[in-house]
Order: structure tokens, then sequence, then C-alpha cells
């Protein structure tokens, strides 16, 4: 598998944002993770379209749009006209997750399903021959800079072992406390996208970060 590392703007410096964007392509970043969160679902608001077509305007990365909201289909068609490269709808919001993952396609965008840390990966079973990526939140999601929940890492295994068993290409993606301390276990249960937000923008050389972070897996393939 490869490993890629997707920079989470939510720890960004907003007034620098597609300079901030900027080093994280110079740095080797795979592509950009931004969470859109409406202060329902989650407890936290964030940011909308319009932050997703200024970080399109920086970067030609892939654009990892995390959709932490109530109703996600209300935000599909705009987002993905403002350059989002694939959409991750949570299980909790989504009592219709194949009919929305397939507008999610149908919009040329790939299509995610993310699942919170009490959320079993049965719920999502059903739905995993129409998802490019599935999303194991290893913290509850809402704010930034929390610590990885250790029993998560059964999960992350669990859930490889599910792929792989349904010969599923989808990738295996980690959001929640990834950083030098985490990212290793990560990669040995499975996964091999992993989501670094407060790890890469808080280290006094962001940049050599997500390098860092990178071999820290490679050194274990």
């Amino acid at each position: 598998m490869k490993v890629r590392i997707a920079p989470s703007i939510l720890s960004a410096d907003f007034g620098r944002l597609a300079e901030e964007i900027a080093m994280c392509e110079e740095a080797g970043a795979d592509m950009i993770h931004l969470d859109v969160m409406d202060g329902h679902f989650v407890p936290n608001l964030t940011f909308g379209e319009k932050v997703v077509r200024t970080a399109r305007k920086a970067t030609s990365l892939p654009l990892d749009v995390h959709l932490m909201v109530e109703q996600p289909e209300k935000y599909f068609d705009s987002f993905a006209a403002a350059g989002a490269t694939g959409m991750t709808i949570h299980v909790e919001t989504s009592p219709h997750l194949q009919r929305q993952l397939t507008r999610i396609r149908e919009l040329g965008c790939l299509a995610g399903a993310a699942l919170n840390p009490a959320t079993s990966l049965i719920t999502v079973r059903e739905a995993l021959v129409d998802i490019d990526l599935l999303l194991v939140m290893t913290v509850n999601p809402g704010f930034g800079g929390q610590e990885f929940i250790p029993e998560s890492l059964d999960k992350i295994v669990r859930a490889r072992q599910l792929l792989d068993e349904l010969r599923s290409a989808a990738a295996l993606e980690v959001d929640g406390g990834i950083a030098r301390d985490t990212i290793r276990k990560v990669w040995r249960a499975g996964a091999n996208t992993f989501v670094a937000g407060n790890a890469i923008f808080t280290a006094q050389d962001p940049k050599g970060e997500i390098g860092f972070l990178r071999q820290e897996c490679l050194e274990l393939a």
C-alpha cells in the first residue's frame, strides 16, 4: 500500500491559508483534508464551500472534503462545483447511504463513508462496494488536537480485514490524533491514508513533519 499523508487545514493559519496549502504541496502531501462542520452533528462550526474554492485555487492536489454535517446531501452540488475531489459522509447522518454515495459519484467525485469511534463497522458493510474511501475516526469529531483513542487500533485492523475480504480497493483513512507516536501503529494496523492537522501545523518545521510522518511508515514497509 502507498502511504498517503493528508494535512487537515483545520489547524492551519487561515490568515495565510493559500501559503499553508502551498507549503503542504511542496512538502509532498498527497491531498488536502478539509473538515466541514455544521455545529449540529458535531459541536463546532468551521467553513463552507468558499474555503473549498480557495483551496482549489491554491493547489492542484486532491481535496478530501469531510462532511461532518446533518443532511450532507444538501451540500453535494455546491462542494463539487467548488472543486472537491472527494466527499466523505458519516453513516450516522446518512440513512440512505448508498443513494447518497451514488450521488457523490454522479457529480464526478470520489465517495467516502466515515464512522465515529463508537459506530460499528457493520453499519457500512453493505455499502462498501459503493465507496472509494473508508474513514475510521480515532477521536470523537468536532475539534482538532484531540488524543488518539487507543481502542481504535482493533477497529482499524478489522476494517482492513473487511475491505480485503470484500476485495475492495477503497482507501482506509484514519483521522484523529495522528502524530509521530501513533502513525506507525495505525499503518501497521492496515490504514494507508492519514489525516494530520495539529501534528503538522504546530510543528517547528511543518514542511519537514509531513516527510517525517511518511518516513515513520516507510520504515515498516
